[in-house]
């Protein structure tokens, strides 16, 4: 799923370390444009991890289940009397 691409943008407000917001500004001519591009990359990507993460619990819950659903509880031998 990509990142909805609106054409409204606002400002916002940023706390970054000087010197590298001028060292960056030697390498791009529209700080917020690559902030921007960044920033969407990141969450692309952020998005990707967390549902392989999803995926991998659901995975585990499965497997669970099938050994449960094979072998019982190890406490269905035992009363709790």
């Amino acid at each position: 799923m990509s990142i909805p691409q609106s054409k409204a943008k606002r400002p916002i407000n940023l706390s970054l370390n000087e010197a590298l917001v001028q060292e960056s500004r030697g390498y791009c001519g529209n700080l917020s444009a690559k902030v921007e591009e960044l920033l969407q990359s990141y969450v692309v990507s952020e998005r990707q991890r967390r549902q392989q993460l999803r995926q991998q619990a659901q995975q585990a819950a499965a497997g669970w289940n099938a050994l449960h659903d094979l072998s019982g509880s190890y406490a269905d031998g035992h009363s709790t009397l």
